[in-house]
């Protein structure tokens, strides 16, 4: 117990290190290890282990809470996307950057988002109950919305196949396995122990999943056209105003403090590991729509750590702070 509390105590500062750690070897041995190929492994391991955190048992009860599921759909699938208009008046006019923004921005995350929630201090049990509901609603919104900001033969641009692979492999196996592995440690002494033990990965889990992301990005990100950086100042306009945005719709409705942090949660964090194969699938994409979704990427997982550091303040004394 002890070794987990010093993890959770220097998290921020290995994460920074992992991030350094992935970048550099993206950009010394791109191709020493195929890192993409591991981001999905890795990203279901983690999954995995924060799912043990969270008592998968309860999750029909938490997926009965209408209000709680009726903000989240409102943040993320009409006030996002009121923000993500107002954003994209300052873009560049060049079609495929848009689609970018329009492909990463409006698509909430159903993966690693339950683990900086459950990290900050949000109610993830929540969250995860709510991650089938956001994956079909993204999936039937997404190619309207394209069709809104881009035209008629945007919302051609949009597949299913990648939506589904994330969703069963990162999570209904790794919750299954979870719920497979809670209902071993009510039973037998041994497999509680195995589960206490798997309690402490965690942390290590998050910053493997980032330094294997920031190694498949790197090399992108060194033939990645000028113009894609000028997507960053409104990406990081983004990850300060829509947790606050999710805050106080959470808190206007009145949703309790761990779950209002769940919905700000929600609405920082983006799809952009599971969109990425969409956007390599659409004709003359390389490399600038790629690049604009990667830079999403690395901007959110800088901000992901603020936000475990932020965000479990907000409702901690009665209020916002």
């Amino acid at each position: 117990m002890q070794l987990r509390v010093v993890l959770e105590k220097y998290q921020i500062g290995l994460y920074f290190l992992a991030v350094l750690a992935g970048a550099g070897f993206g950009r010394l041995m791109p191709f020493a290890v195929d890192w993409a190929a591991a981001i999905t492994p890795a990203l279901a391991c983690m999954l995995y282990l924060t799912f043990l955190q969270v008592p998968v048992a309860e999750l029909g009860t938490a997926f009965r809470q209408r209000r709680f599921l009726a903000v989240l759909l409102a943040v993320n699938f009409i006030l996002v996307p009121i923000l993500v208009a107002a954003l994209l008046h300052w873009a560049p006019a060049d079609p495929l950057l848009r689609l970018g923004m329009l492909f990463v921005l409006l698509t909430p995350c159903i993966d690693y988002v339950v683990t900086f929630a459950h990290l900050g201090r949000a109610d993830a049990r929540l969250l995860l109950a709510s991650t089938p509901v956001l994956l079909l609603v993204q999936m039937l919104a997404l190619p309207l919305y394209l069709r809104l900001f881009l035209g008629e033969e945007a919302a051609q641009w949009v597949h299913p196949g990648p939506f589904v692979d994330a969703f069963i492999w990162m999570i209904l196996v790794p919750a299954a396995l979870a719920g497979l592995t809670q209902a071993l440690a009510r039973r037998h002494r041994g497999a509680l122990a195995v589960a206490d033990g798997l309690a402490l990965l965690c942390v290590p889990a998050t910053a493997l999943v980032l330094l294997v992301v920031v190694a498949a990005v790197m090399p992108s990100l060194r033939s990645m056209p000028a113009m894609a950086w000028s997507v960053v100042p409104l990406y990081l306009l983004y990850a300060l105003v829509a947790p606050v945005v999710g805050w106080w719709l959470a808190r206007w409705c009145g949703l309790k403090a761990m779950a209002g942090r769940a919905v700000a949660f929600s609405a920082g964090t983006r799809n952009s590991l599971v969109v990425l194969p969409l956007a390599l699938s659409v004709p003359g994409a390389m490399p600038l729509l790629p690049a604009v979704i990667v830079l999403q990427t690395l901007v959110e997982l800088l901000a992901e750590l603020l936000y475990i550091r932020v965000l479990p303040r907000w409702g901690a004394s009665g209020k916002a702070v």
